[in-house]
């Protein structure tokens, strides 16, 4: 029987550790080689929601791929993404594009699920992952 102990460590990179401090949420959970992402979104870092669905989802992986690696992983880890649309069957092609381009292969599991707002206005995408630590390496 394995008895050892797995340790709960939660990363927040730069200018996120408001958002921990302010709702209470971590950006990442790591327990062992398990990553858990909270939902990622498409603002600059003055919290300012950028133009279209194209902009926004490539802002939101670029935020996933530096909370991984403060976590130890990167995208090729990714095992599951989720993600939220408020225009689901309007921009789900768009989208995908710009997934496609940080993961243009072994792609992970997705769910896509389309909600009537987000956080903020002018929201239009929030990504949330798995990943195992190590997954990626072919």
């Amino acid at each position: 029987m394995n008895t050892q102990v797995l340790q709960r460590q939660s990363f927040n990179p730069g200018h996120t550790q408001a958002i921990y401090d302010n709702f209470h949420f971590s950006q990442a959970t790591r327990v062992g080689n398990m990553i858990w992402v909270s939902g990622q979104v498409g603002i600059d870092e003055a919290m300012v929601p950028a133009e279209g669905i194209q902009a926004q989802s490539h802002l939101a992986f670029q935020s996933l791929r530096t909370i991984l690696e403060a976590a130890g992983a990167s995208l090729a880890d990714v095992v599951e993404l989720m993600t939220f649309h408020t225009d689901l069957q309007g921009e789900v092609h768009a989208f995908g594009q710009v997934k496609d381009e940080y993961f243009p292969e072994r792609y992970p599991a997705w769910t896509a699920v389309g909600i009537s707002q987000l956080a903020m206005p002018g929201l239009r995408v929030e990504v949330r992952a798995v990943a195992v630590i190590g997954s990626g390496r072919i």
